[in-house]
């Protein structure tokens, strides 16, 4: 499946070297955040520390239907547990060129943006 190579960096939390699963004008858009963010650069930031910030990350359903793929995942930070998805769209190339993460419940959003607030101070974002 096309999704395959996102999956496997997602499991082995490693966005490096990403070249070769986003476009390079990929479109981010996040559960934390209004504006897409754009770029493969902007999104190897994001991704690389979002994906610190989960506990017992594991994907627990992969649907994919020509140029697009919904992979559901569970994980947890800290004391609570979240749901989410990650929609991916994929250009000609087979390359992944829009992402769209949603995360629930609330609580979870909620934890997740403070988590992902402290990382990316550090990180000088």
């Amino acid at each position: 499946m096309k999704s395959d190579a996102f999956r496997a960096r997602a499991e082995n939390k490693d966005f490096t070297g990403i070249d070769d699963v986003f476009s390079e004008d990929v479109v981010f858009r996040s559960p934390l955040v209004f504006k897409p963010y754009e770029g493969r650069e902007a999104l190897s930031v994001i991704l690389t520390n979002v994906v610190q910030v989960f506990e017992d990350f594991r994907y627990v359903e992969q649907v994919e239907t020509g140029d697009t793929a919904v992979l559901m995942f569970e994980a947890r930070i800290g004391d609570r547990e979240l749901q989410g998805v990650d929609i991916l769209r994929f250009d000609d190339s087979g390359k992944v060129r829009e992402l769209i993460v949603m995360v629930r419940p609330g609580s979870g959003v909620m934890k997740l943006g403070e988590q992902m607030g402290a990382r990316l101070a550090e990180a000088g974002v």
